[in-house]
């Protein structure tokens, strides 16, 4: 079941990706309440203040009940100098705008029962229209009313976005957090079982972990297509396996989860003893650390769509799941490395750049995945589409992190906005990092002059990752940077010390023990093996 798990969810992997928005603010108040709404509008057309405080008060005349496509029954006296609110209909944005214009109106909002979508227009009417025209939802000026009635003053205004969001850094901690961890815990496993005399570090001749290792190159090639097939499966049966993805999440992060706080405990030494019951020997500790897991599994599985705080429960379940992967999953040697992390280089700028040109909507099938199908066409372009009613929420795949953009307020009163990174972009370049962790190991490198240099090349990775979406304004294949900055480092660093066949190959532990003068015991403990890190 672990290794299907270990499969499923590593087969697709998401890109941290950003939406292009034309959201604004509607702040409706009177003396003594205050409300904010989300509108589109388009920024091209229409210009906005970027603060509140920029924005002039102006009152509201509510006209739902016309659509404002012609001028007759409505009094300029009764418009002039005020904001009004009119029905979607009919005729086009700009020939409502010109009719608003005509009649002294300095703001027109538009209220719609169906889908929102910024407003747009031929491009030779921009000019002639000098007021602001937004769109919001009509279940917010209903909302509005009761509040208010009709004593409303309004202004409109549309923050700046910031080009780089606080939640780039929390990502950025995140990952290079978890790849650390991950690395450092396969390099203890590995240690322990040299200690322990449990197998070869190459990958001939293992202990039996219940670890998986990848140490041929036809089985990397198979593994990668098997993969590939995977996520056509995804992008056509879309709506069936999501389920299957979330059961099996569920499944292999609870597990993982449980696996990571143990071994933490066992390193802390808490032991809350044992009782048996017909003869089988439970732990305290163990059941009530599985049943906190399952818990927190089920807890996100149920409130899996609850946007606002949902997330933090994911990311939990999702370091845990990588972190375990990283200890689980072990390359051999540098070739099988190179060999996996090329061709998944490949596997993640194809599906994300070529893709394209062959979907129907122009979308790649990576982003689809990562945003679900529905949620995909929220864009065209710099065409934003909000929905007007409340709908049922998209299931998303579990396979990434996701944090909130925290600058987003506006974006926010829309629909929550989150930056998101892949499970693929930690656990790829992860299981080059933990190749290296255990390699320190078999040439006994005190200052684990590998892990850390891998360490730090995954961390410039992801710089240039973001500072690459952000110039770009769009979403990247993270590995693109990634996997060149992690092999190129860690062949540099083989070849400076002069160890690239050992590298290359990978070393056994035997060879180790007799190459390396310098013992696996400490000098000043050689009748028994040092206390290792749990496995």
């Amino acid at each position: 079941m672990d290794k299907a798990a270990i499969f499923f969810i590593f087969s697709v992997t998401v890109l941290t990706s950003q939406i292009n928005c034309q959201e604004a603010i509607l702040h409706i108040s009177d003396e003594s309440t205050e409300r904010e709404f989300c509108i589109l509008y388009n920024r091209s057309w229409t210009p906005l203040p970027e603060s509140l405080d920029a924005a002039v008060p102006i009152p509201l005349v509510n006209m739902t009940s016309s659509m404002l496509c012609d001028p007759s029954g409505v009094r300029p006296d009764v418009v002039k100098g005020k904001a009004l609110v009119v029905m979607m209909g009919d005729c086009t944005f700009s020939e409502k705008a010109l009719i608003a214009q005509a009649l002294g109106a300095r703001t027109l909002l538009i209220a719609s029962n169906t889908t929102l979508t910024s407003p747009s227009s031929n491009g030779s009417e921009y000019s002639k229209i000098q007021i602001p025209l937004a769109i919001m939802k009509y279940r917010d000026f209903v909302e509005a009313l009761q509040v208010f009635g009709d004593g409303m003053q309004t202004r409109l205004y549309a923050p700046l976005p910031s080009k780089i969001d606080p939640s780039i850094f929390v990502m950025l901690l995140i990952s290079i957090i978890t790849v650390a961890l991950g690395g450092y815990w396969s390099g203890a496993c590995e240690r322990e079982r040299l200690i322990s005399g449990g197998g070869g570090a190459s990958g001939d001749n293992k202990a039996d972990t219940g670890d998986i290792s990848l140490y041929s190159p036809s089985k990397v090639l198979i593994f990668v297509a098997l993969m590939c097939g995977m996520l056509f499966l995804m992008y056509y049966f879309y709506n069936i396996l999501v389920y299957l993805i979330i059961a099996i999440f569920c499944i292999a992060s609870c597990n993982a989860l449980f696996s990571c706080i143990d071994a933490v405990l066992d390193k802390l030494g808490c032991d809350c003893g044992s009782f048996t019951i017909h003869k089988a020997n439970l732990s305290v500790r163990s059941l009530i650390l599985a049943s906190v897991c399952i818990s927190i599994s089920v807890v996100w599985a149920v409130y899996r769509n609850e946007d606002r705080w949902i997330w933090i429960l994911q990311d939990l379940l999702g370091v845990a799941f990588c972190i375990n992967f990283l200890k689980t999953l072990s390359l051999s040697n540098f070739k099988i490395c190179v060999i996996l992390l090329t061709l998944l280089l490949v596997y993640d700028v194809f599906f994300v750049f070529i893709t394209p040109f062959f979907t129907k909507d122009g979308v790649s099938i990576m982003v689809q995945m990562a945003l679900g199908p529905g949620a995909s066409g929220k864009t065209t372009g710099s065409i934003v589409e909000v929905p007007a009613w409340p709908q049922t929420p998209t299931e998303m795949l579990p396979v990434g992190m996701r944090v909130p953009r925290f600058s987003a307020w506006a974006q926010n009163l829309c629909w929550m906005q989150f930056s998101i990174l892949g499970y693929g972009d930690i656990i790829v370049p992860g299981l080059l990092v933990a190749y290296c962790s255990r390699f320190d190991v078999w040439v006994n490198s005190t200052k684990k002059i590998y892990f850390v240099s891998c360490c730090i090349a995954y961390l410039l990775g992801m710089i240039t990752t973001f500072a690459a979406m952000l110039l770009s304004r769009m979403g990247q294949p993270a590995l693109l940077y990634l996997v060149p900055f992690t092999l190129i480092t860690s062949a540099t660093v083989a070849g400076c010390r002069g160890q690239f066949r050992q590298f290359w190959t990978g070393t056994t532990s035997y060879e180790v023990l007799e190459s390396s003068r310098d013992p696996l015991l400490p000098e000043s403990r050689t009748d028994h093996p040092v206390d290792a890190e749990p496995c």
